[in-house]
């Protein structure tokens, strides 16, 4: 379901916190026609940057000092700032390289960006097609785990051997990163178009209107014959 992240080889497997509490999985209820699952806090997080920018797009330089000041409910009587210095910053950059200078705020990449800025509220989006959701109903009668079942399990844990102060560059924190971008809308005004598909499209446009005009001096004509027909006559 998209909860383990084992691409660091020096921290191990981990589970991703926000992409397991809003699985579908762990949804309250769940038919046929509707789920009740936990709220995502990342969509506050996103409508907030979605108000303040006004666009479906905008430049690092307007997202770096936004977001720097939002800040996230680390506990009951603590809210947490994410900070941006360092590479957090330099990925946001280069997001708005691949696209011309600015960052879609509705595309994958940023989605990733908001994971690694506010870890425990936004979940890690995977690729399309890389993970399945699955109701609790879905697994069977058994969909819950028993208690000798989280003994056993517990039992054969190992305590991690990880040092108790590390930075997130040594845990390489950013290492399930992928640079697959994929838009939830359509951003080809926005962005522009590529000049391989500009003249494609000048190219079907010509030829459009070429068989426009043709046809319709054929249909003229044709017109026009039927009513000398029709005088004769």
């Amino acid at each position: 379901m998209g909860a383990l992240d084992e691409s660091s080889a020096y921290a191990g497997p981990q589970v991703i916190i926000p992409n397991y509490i809003q699985a579908t999985s762990n949804c309250i209820i769940s038919t046929s026609h509707y789920l009740v699952c936990c709220a995502s806090e990342c969509e506050n997080l996103l409508g907030d940057i979605e108000a303040a920018v006004g666009t479906p797009t905008a430049e690092p330089r307007i997202l770096l000092p936004l977001i720097g000041n939002m800040s996230a409910m680390t506990s009951v009587d603590e809210d947490d700032m994410p900070t941006l210095e360092g590479s957090l910053t330099e990925q946001l950059e280069q997001i708005a390289n691949i696209h011309g200078g600015k960052v879609p705020l509705h595309g994958r990449l940023f989605a990733q960006w908001l994971h690694y800025a506010f870890p425990r509220e936004c979940p890690f989006p995977h690729k399309i097609g890389m993970v399945s959701s699955v109701t609790p109903a879905q697994y069977g009668d058994e969909y819950i785990a028993s208690n000798s079942d989280m003994r056993k399990h517990a039992a054969n844990s190992t305590a991690s051997n990880l040092p108790e102060v590390v930075s997130k560059d040594e845990l390489q924190w950013m290492s399930q990163w992928s640079p697959e971008e994929e838009f939830m809308v359509d951003y080809s005004l926005e962005l522009g178009m590529s000049w391989e598909r500009r003249l494609v499209l000048l190219i079907v446009g010509a030829v459009l209107l070429v068989f426009g005009i043709g046809g319709g001096v054929v249909g003229c004509s044709t017109k026009s014959t039927g009513r000398k027909s029709s005088l004769l006559v």
